[in-house]
């Protein structure tokens, strides 16, 4: 019986050692899953903390733009009367006997605009000879061209054109040569 018992001592302890590996290895497979699923869950967050700053980004240049522009209908609504005082200065201008009037008129005039331009309005400025391009030009109508260099450009302005900001509101309406 002897024998007996030192193989089951030497048995024994041989299972146990097995059971404990395997109780390693199983621990450590679950200290492996939990750095795993911390890693993913790391990665998920700092997405997501990316998508959240790109966000307000984005939001506040919105925000940015809109008051930007905000004050674009109001702009858009007041070029015609920008169109009037215009035409009414070139017409007070011929009548030699209404100085008096066209001062008062051209202050008027002048100070609109000092406020409309305070507000980011802008005049586009085109001259007559320009060359016209229609990413930057309205062609309301061409026109034989008086001259052979004035083929292809601008020959007159009918309107103006303006910018709020960054952004055109007009389009200047230009006569062209052909």
């Amino acid at each position: 019986m002897g024998k007996k018992d030192k193989n089951k001592e030497v048995e024994e302890p041989q299972v146990e050692a097995t059971t404990t590996e395997t109780v390693e290895e199983e621990t450590l497979t679950v200290e492996e899953q939990l750095q795993e699923d911390l890693a993913k869950e790391k990665d998920k967050f700092m997405r997501l903390f990316a998508e959240f700053e790109n966000y307000k980004k984005r939001t506040t240049k919105e925000r940015i733009e809109l008051f930007k522009t905000a004050s674009q209908d109001v702009m858009t609504a007041m070029l015609p009367v920008l169109d009037d005082f215009e035409r009414a200065l070139t017409h007070i201008e011929d009548d030699k006997e209404a100085e008096e009037l066209r001062k008062g008129v051209l202050l008027i005039y002048q100070k609109l605009m000092t406020t409309l331009e305070q507000k980011g309005l802008s005049k586009i400025e085109v001259k007559q000879g320009d060359a016209f391009n229609a990413d930057d030009h309205e062609a309301i109508t061409q026109i034989p061209a008086p001259s052979e260099d004035l083929k292809g450009k601008i020959i007159d302005v009918v309107e103006r054109g303006y910018k709020l900001g960054e952004k055109v509101i007009r389009f200047p309406k230009v006569v062209i040569g052909k």
